[in-house]
């Protein structure tokens, strides 16, 4: 096999079983890649998992930052379920909202553009570490949150930037994948990454269980103490296991290029034309590919929906404390970890299509019974909680495989840059519709309806999109 890849090969076409003819892939499929660059990179997810799951989704913001002690202290006063205070509350949330809407804006704008010249520089693994460098940084800044109004806003900021920063580094991350796989391996090594992740988060929500059960140790935790050095260990964690990558995965090479020959602005603003014309032709010479970008930006929007809203359903709706909260997340990463990985081994099996078709389909069924039974008690969380939680992952993890599959060698940092861009310009769909169904009903079990919706939409748009048999190639 050639070392270069033709300039005339087309995107292929997709088709009904889910596996699909790679492409970038092929370059590797005589390889033997040391297994020690496979969990290097995959313990990238370990390394930065705490922002998602601890920060992000079960305590930080959920129990911290969007709760009392940001409110103004006659209202922060009143009993919990008071019109008043629940209003105060509902705007933290908003504004929360507001900053991950512009986060998302400059992820959707910027994330494409800077990931083609990644791949162009060979320079994948140098900005995935910087921006990896810039979250830790951002996590260690949640120290001067303190218990005040006056300090909610800095908590916003540096959450939305934490989420840009996660996601530019996720799509030199996701489209590494191609240096550390092969074409029969991808599904297991994509589900193995995000199986690492849960367990990483599984861990870390341990250890503040156990620092919350015994009360810090006598630690001062008033003015918010104990959330902010949440903050500050999870940066810690991050600098350490993010140095296996540094060490162990090699750099892509560079690509060869013909230099344009202007100044870095007028080179980056040419890139926008440059990723212009490469949707149009995926568009033109695969509209599959081209949809399940579209199909994917509005599954992986609901799926968000599930992650950022389940923690409120649940102390909400379902009465959980702030330790079950925190209890329900190990149990909920641990059950993810073990479907992920499981599915990852399915999805070499059967396709990622179907993987994600039928998870998507599951978690309907999930999601409606916590909306239908949301006043039968916890135990119906508890149940349908955890089968959300068994989905999400090998949803995300099959994507991830079906992405690398058709992605054309050197150019997977683009794909996975537009990858980013379709999942953010979809973005607001579940969290609009949250507040649409929870503000017009009332109540905030509704919000649940409104991210099956989403979900729905998104199973619908992926039954239209088709994939080759195994063993298909692309026309040259």
């Amino acid at each position: 096999m050639s070392n270069e890849m033709p300039t005339n090969r087309k995107i292929p076409t997709v088709a009904n079983t889910g596996a699909i003819a790679p492409i970038g892939l092929e370059l590797n499929e005589d390889r033997v890649i040391p297994k020690k660059q496979v969990w290097s990179w995959a313990m990238w997810d370990w390394a930065t998992q705490p922002f998602n799951s601890v920060i992000l989704t079960f305590v930080f913001v959920a129990l911290y930052l969007v709760g009392d002690d940001f409110l103004p202290s006659a209202i922060a006063a009143l009993e919990d379920g008071a019109p008043e205070k629940e209003r105060a509350l509902a705007e933290l949330s908003s504004i929360l909202g507001w900053g991950g809407t512009i986060a998302g804006i400059f992820i959707a704008v910027l994330a494409p553009v800077l990931a083609q010249r990644a791949d162009a520089a060979g320079r994948r693994k140098r900005w995935l570490l910087i921006y990896t460098g810039a979250l830790i940084v951002t996590m260690f800044l949640l120290y001067f949150v303190q218990a005040d109004p006056a300090y909610f806003m800095l908590g916003v900021v540096l959450i939305s930037a934490g989420t840009v920063f996660s996601e530019l580094a996720g799509v030199n991350y996701n489209s590494m994948i191609t240096q550390i796989s092969t074409p029969k391996t991808v599904g297991k090594i994509s589900g193995l990454g995000w199986g690492l992740g849960y367990i990483g988060g599984i861990v870390a929500l341990v250890i503040v269980v156990v620092l919350n059960t015994f009360d810090w140790f006598g630690m001062d935790t008033s003015n918010g103490n104990a959330y902010r050095l949440i903050g500050v260990g999870a940066a810690v964690w991050a600098c350490i296991f993010v140095i296996p990558m540094i060490l162990n995965v090699p750099e892509t090479p560079r690509l060869q290029t013909k230099p344009r020959g202007g100044n870095w602005l007028t080179d980056f603003l040419l890139s926008y034309r440059d990723l212009y014309q490469h949707v149009k032709r995926i568009f033109r010479e695969s509209r599959p590919t081209f949809w399940f970008l579209v199909a994917s930006a509005v599954y992986r929007d609901g799926l968000s929906g599930v992650f950022t809203f389940g923690a409120v359903i649940a102390a909400h709706v379902y009465g959980f404390s702030a330790n079950e909260v925190i209890i329900f997340g190990v149990a909920a990463n641990l059950i993810a970890g073990i479907g992920t990985i499981i599915a990852g081994r399915l999805d070499d099996i059967f396709g990622p299509r179907n993987v994600i078709v039928a998870a998507l389909a599951a978690l309907l069924v999930a999601g409606m019974l916590v909306f239908l039974l949301h006043d039968a008690g916890s135990v119906v969380f508890w149940i349908c909680g955890m089968i959300l939680s068994a989905l999400v992952g090998p949803v995300q993890a099959a994507s991830r495989s079906l992405l690398a599959r058709v992605t054309p060698a050197g150019r997977e940092g683009e794909i996975f840059g537009l990858y980013a861009t379709t999942g953010r310009a979809a973005s607001f769909l579940a969290a609009m519709l949250w507040a649409v169904f929870t503000g017009v009903m009332g109540a905030i079990y509704w919000g649940i309806l409104g991210i099956m919706i989403v979900i729905a939409a998104g199973l619908v748009l992926m039954l239209f999109v088709k994939m080759p048999p195994m063993g298909s190639r692309a026309p040259r």
